[in-house]
């Protein structure tokens, strides 16, 4: 399969290429040129599936013509050797767990499944790789346990400094090894766009190999639309049509799902829901997109005032805000709300959401209160006793912390503090 950029002004090129380099040579995203539609029976046969079986029919059409069968096979196993658990609580109402992954966070899905395609890709390159990543919470995490220790490379993660969570910079600031963290002084925004520079950096593309693992990279991407795949599996005895509601910041997530739904998967509606960062549900109801600062929140991880892949939403839907209005409903929540929401969740159904996944579930909420219908889906996307400290302020309760959650701790920070300025980061991978 070939992949062209969203700014169409560089070459297709091949899955390899696309993934080595994140970023095309104009500065665009990667998007495959054409999206494979699901056979008739593939839901009926996908019901009695596991989800790494599934994962793997969906990856075969992506990257089975420029991987070997039995490596992708190797790939999808050992990425998604986790649950992923649909819990019902009520009647046609669910939450979809994505953070039974081993940084506890729905970003193990596409990064996992990255490292192993990379490691593919450049298991016989004789340049050392540079993985570079801007995270908001949960990527760097994530991006970090997937390449710790593998050999010939070196992550440098990008963090805004005193904006993610007490754990979530234990996760990504402790591993030492070939894991390098920069505490930038800024926002994530910040972050995004100097890493974005120093992809199109000349000097640095000549001195070293530079790779992106964000969601700007179709290989973090395109794992994730395996799980909205999966979930139309599960419920397709259910026989009601399926709402799903994404917790939103750079809208890798939400992408990911378009895309599946362009393959096949009954999902009628998408709620992007947004914290008070709300670009896109601005531009879905007035049709004008203005990227802005972005502004702090307890929901962190979405903390993006002008996220990347809103290009390639545009894409998917030709620049049409009407046509993209059919299957997208946008809504935006403030800190009280979200607040609110796990106290009702806790209240109600005896069920703990973290920040995140409570604005999934307002956003589904306030959708299925304006439409009429009764029965969604909202994506609980980290595990709550990441943000005990929040969570327990409202509901009276801390969390229960998994083992592999508590180990971070009491472990080391391990970070270099530098201004949010390209400069800065440039000087620090040439000194690599």
């Amino acid at each position: 399969m070939k992949f062209y950029s969203t700014k169409h002004n560089s070459p297709d090129v091949e899955l390899k290429e696309a993934v080595m380099s994140g970023l095309a040579p104009d500065g665009g995203l990667y998007m495959p040129n054409s999206i494979p539609k699901l056979e008739n029976d593939f839901f009926e046969r996908a019901s009695k599936m596991p989800f790494s079986d599934i994962a793997f029919e969906i990856s075969g059409h992506f990257f089975g013509p420029d991987v070997p069968e039995s490596v992708l096979r190797f790939i999808v196993h050992e990425s998604f050797n986790f649950e992923v658990p649909l819990v019902e609580l009520y009647k046609n109402f669910y939450a979809l767990e994505l953070f039974h992954g081993p940084t506890l966070a729905f970003k193990d899905f596409g990064a996992r499944f990255m490292a192993r395609l990379l490691g593919y890709f450049a298991q016989n390159s004789q340049k050392k790789i540079t993985i570079l990543v801007a995270t908001s919470g949960d990527t760097g995490s994530a991006v970090a346990h997937g390449f710790f220790n593998v050999g010939g490379v070196q992550v440098v993660i990008l963090y805004p400094s005193k904006k993610v969570s007490t754990l979530q910079e234990k996760q990504l600031t402790t591993m030492g090894g070939n894991i390098k963290a920069l505490e930038v002084q800024g926002n994530f925004d910040d972050c995004q766009k100097m890493a974005k520079q120093a992809f199109l950096d000349e000097e640095l593309k000549k001195a070293i190999t530079l790779v992106s693992a964000n969601s700007i990279n179709i290989a973090r991407l395109l794992p994730q639309s395996f799980y909205f795949v999966y979930l139309c599996a599960k419920l397709n005895k259910v026989g009601k049509p399926i709402a799903a509601s994404v917790p939103s910041g750079n809208f890798g997530n939400l992408t990911a799902g378009l895309i599946a739904k362009k393959m096949g998967a009954p999902i009628y509606k998408f709620i992007a829901s947004t914290n008070q960062n709300d670009a896109v549900p601005q531009y879905l109801k007035t049709g004008h997109f203005e990227a802005r600062s972005s502004v702090p929140t307890i929901s962190n991880a979405m903390d993006v005032g002008n996220p990347s892949n809103f290009v390639r939403i545009l894409e998917l839907y030709d620049c049409d805000v009407e046509n993209m209005r059919r299957d997208i409903y946008g809504a935006s929540f403030s800190d009280v709300q979200t607040k609110e929401a796990i106290a009702e969740v806790f209240n109600k159904y005896n069920y703990i959401t973290d920040p995140h996944g409570a604005v999934a579930y307002l956003g589904l909420r306030d959708y299925l209160k304006n439409s009429g219908e009764s029965s969604g889906v909202f994506f609980e996307t980290a595990h709550p006793a990441k943000f005990s400290d929040i969570v327990e302020k409202v509901i009276g309760t801390i969390p229960l912390m998994p083992d592999r959650l508590k180990a971070y701790l009491n472990r080391e920070k391990q970070s270099t503090l530098i201004e949010n300025k390209f400069s800065d980061l440039k000087e620090f991978l040439l000194d690599q």
